[in-house]
């Protein structure tokens, strides 16, 4: 590699990550009620998912995060697989 190839290779940017509620309109109402959406959120562990892992943003990870709670509280997800 020459030396120019190794300067653009380093400072090449990711690309940005997209919330998946935001541009899928299908997901925009998410609740309690729907659990097979819930779970795209929770681990196998039954644990809620960063942002990070979603890729959701800050409120649409703040609504997932309180719908789940309902749903476990109603026993419609487990609050760990055991």
């Amino acid at each position: 590699m020459s030396e120019e190839q190794q300067k653009e290779s380093r400072y090449t940017r990711r690309a940005k990550k997209v919330c998946p509620l935001c541009t899928n309109k299908t997901f925009e109402n998410i609740n309690y009620k729907e659990p097979y959406k819930l779970r795209k959120f929770i681990s196998e562990r039954a644990k809620i998912l960063p942002r990070r892992a979603t890729g959701c943003c800050a409120l649409h990870q703040r609504k997932i995060m309180h719908e789940i709670k309902r749903a476990r509280y109603l026993a419609l997800l487990p609050y760990k697989n055991g």
